[in-house]
């Protein structure tokens, strides 16, 4: 007969063996590792907020248990984009939370960032972050994304958008339908034929929720037909690229305590785990709701308390 402290020993073995073959003798998840640029000040208080939007995102995959390793690069002095290549060592995905348009972080280093997406690594970006400019830059948003805003086409109005279905994608994971008041764009310039893009965030929105005059912003005669239509609009994508990489982009994020909602807060946590390549369980990726205390923090402007929202779920306008 065996000794007992040999005997134990056996059977935590045989344990070990029993547990390997029920799993499939699977390994552990490799770790992923998630790179945020948040750029500059921006609105005021509550809003545009970046960097703290970033940090909240950040804190949330590194407790999510999913082995992320999640970091945010943001210079108040000198915003933009790092200029030490250190930042993106190793990364598995890049998200980018930024003002736009002709000022957007991402215009100047266009072959910097296809570099990176031709080594399979993921590009999102998170509200103003997906407008940028025709030409070099949009070529690229399309490349990483699928798809951005585009000036004189895609318009960003204030409305209460619903989200009541979602595709069977692993984006969509754990993600109850909701509403919420955003500055959701829509109308947005996708790839031909949305080749390769899959929309996760679909709403129709209101008959009045742009005005009738032209404005390269507010309105435009495209976004105008398309409301009077009814088209459904697509306020959040995915996309796989023919280089193998992922992108998504995220047309809401104007308002931060709007991360304080779980669903609004799980579809962009489960975006970025997606286009790290990393797994998403069937109940998305967990996060603990943000309190009221971690949501006035890290933010560039002094706290105003009047500008943090009781009416986000409100029925402003709806037709």
């Amino acid at each position: 007969m065996l000794p007992c402290s040999k005997l134990k020993t056996l059977i935590s073995l045989l344990a070990a063996i029993s547990l390997l073959i029920a799993t499939g003798c699977s390994k552990p998840a490799e770790s992923k590792k998630v790179l945020f640029v948040a750029g500059k000040m921006s609105h005021g208080f509550n809003s545009h907020e970046h960097n703290a939007g970033a940090l909240l995102l950040a804190k949330s995959l590194n407790e999510s248990g999913l082995g992320i390793e999640a970091s945010v690069f943001y210079d108040k002095e000198n915003p933009g984009w790092p200029t030490d290549d250190t930042w993106l060592a190793g990364v598995d995905a890049v998200v980018i939370y930024c003002d736009g348009g002709g000022k957007h972080l991402a215009n100047a280093h266009v072959a910097e960032i296809d570099a990176l997406s031709d080594k399979g690594v993921g590009v999102g970006c998170l509200h103003y972050g997906v407008e940028t400019i025709d030409g070099e830059p949009g070529d690229g948003f399309l490349r990483w994304m699928g798809g951005y805003f585009q000036l004189g086409k895609s318009v960003n109005p204030h409305w209460v958008a619903h989200f009541e279905s979602f595709p069977d994608h692993p984006v969509a994971n754990g993600v109850q339908p909701f509403h919420i008041q955003d500055e959701w764009y829509f109308n947005m310039r996708f790839r031909e034929n949305m080749e390769g893009v899959t929309p996760i965030l679909t709403s129709i929105p209101p008959l009045d929720v742009i005005p009738e005059k032209d404005h390269h912003h507010n309105s435009t005669p495209d976004a105008r037909a398309a409301v009077k239509r009814r088209d459904p609009q697509h306020m959040m994508w995915v996309s796989e690229n023919p280089n193998g990489s992922r992108g998504f982009g995220f047309t809401g994020g104007h308002f931060h305590d709007n991360w304080q909602d779980d669903n609004f807060r799980k579809v962009v946590l489960n975006a970025i785990t997606w286009i790290s390549k990393g797994d998403i369980p069937k109940d998305g990726v967990p996060s603990a709701t943000p309190t009221d205390e971690e949501l006035l923090e890290n933010q560039d402007y002094p706290v105003d308390l009047t500008k943090i929202r009781a009416d986000r779920y409100v029925e402003h306008r709806r037709k």
